[in-house]
């Protein structure tokens, strides 16, 4: 996708290149960041000799060397990229989302509706697909957002999506968060009383959970005051509708300009972020001989500090290589922190997932 041309958003990253920022936990303590030193790094922390930029092979819990394919490319239900993706465990399943395509026409609609405008209104096409990539059925969201992050909670014979909500009209990024159970073929729109808005951290922008089921937490990114913030909560809590964060990180990671904020995910003590942009042409700052610019960061929510981050160079080839969400999928005994590639089919873009395990 184009590079959006507002100061915060979901491509500005976390922090703007040679800033410094400060990450706060629930206990109150306070950090720095720094440019990094290193050359060749993309960022840096001051946190004395022990601590070096630039790739680390371990990032967190996950052994980023590990890189294997989980989802081969597939279609989603519409023709649009993926912006991200998230695992159901229990059903051994894949939900997506995606702008809707330009072009439809939608139920209460009086005419067919162009992607910018769809892009805009934060209109997105929800689909489920089994874990071998067959499409099991879909719904539009109307009004919610752009949907960096999301989440899905199996609940007996009900599927719920967290997602953000109450799309911004000027960004089409949503301003809420959302759960709203999954039901194929339906049209829903942010504005229906049946949908609940939970509203943390009231005034944020470009806000967007992912949950942690096997924690019983939820993430919500969003932007305040000019910052990126990341904040945890439990969901019992969160669903009651008491927003006092478990932690709350302010910033974090310190990324190259060039990179974009492509999505986040929690997963035992640490907070993981997904940054990058698709290859360029080889007179580009982001040629395919380079490996491209997809870094995975991690944060421990503990401490608020930096715990590894990665140049992701798995899948070189794709025709078409940009990152598009990241989750943990935790099907089997070993989880592995999982990312997301949009890549380019004949006539449309498909979503492709390479997982890292412990």
């Amino acid at each position: 996708m184009a590079q959006d041309k507002r100061i915060f958003s979901r491509r500005s990253v976390l922090l703007g290149s040679g800033a410094t920022a400060a990450a706060v936990t629930a206990g109150g303590a306070a950090w720095a960041l720094r440019p990094g030193q290193e050359s060749g790094s993309a960022f840096g922390f001051g946190f004395g000799s022990g601590w070096r930029g630039g790739s680390q092979p371990v990032v967190g819990a996950f052994d980023m060397r590990t890189g294997a394919e989980v989802l081969a490319p597939s279609a989603l239900f519409n023709s649009t990229g993926p912006q991200s993706f998230a695992f159901d465990d229990t059903n051994g399943q894949v939900f997506t989302l995606q702008t809707v395509q330009g072009g439809l026409l939608l139920d209460g609609e009086d005419g067919p509706v162009e992607y910018g405008d769809r892009k805009s209104a934060g209109d997105m096409c929800l689909t489920r697909m089994t874990a071998s990539g067959i499409t099991l059925g879909h719904m539009y969201l109307r009004g919610f957002g752009h949907g960096i992050s999301f989440g899905v909670e199996p609940t007996g014979p009900r599927t719920y999506i967290w997602l953000e909500g109450r799309a911004d009209p000027e960004s089409g990024y949503g301003r809420t968060v959302v759960r709203v159970p999954f039901k194929d073929g339906a049209v829903l729109n942010s504005s229906d009383e049946s949908v609940r808005h939970f509203d943390p951290v009231p005034g944020s922008t470009d806000v967007c959970p992912a949950l942690d089921l096997a924690g019983g937490r939820v993430l919500v990114s969003h932007q305040q005051g000019g910052l990126h913030r990341l904040s945890v909560y439990g969901m019992e809590d969160f669903l009651a509708g008491r927003f006092t964060p478990a932690q709350t990180i302010k910033a974090g990671v310190q990324v190259k300009e060039e990179e974009w904020f492509q999505g986040c995910a929690l997963h035992g003590d640490y907070v993981y972020v997904l940054t990058g942009k698709p290859y360029t042409g080889k007179n580009g700052s982001n040629p395919r001989k380079s490996g491209g610019n997809t870094f995975v960061s991690a944060i421990d929510v503990r401490t608020g500090r930096p715990q590894g981050r990665h140049h992701v160079t798995v899948a070189p080839d794709l025709p078409y290589r940009e990152p598009e969400g990241m989750a943990v999928r935790q099907a089997t005994s070993q989880p592995a922190l999982c990312v997301g590639f949009s890549v380019k089919a004949e006539d449309r873009r498909e979503l492709t997932v390479y997982g890292f395990t412990v």
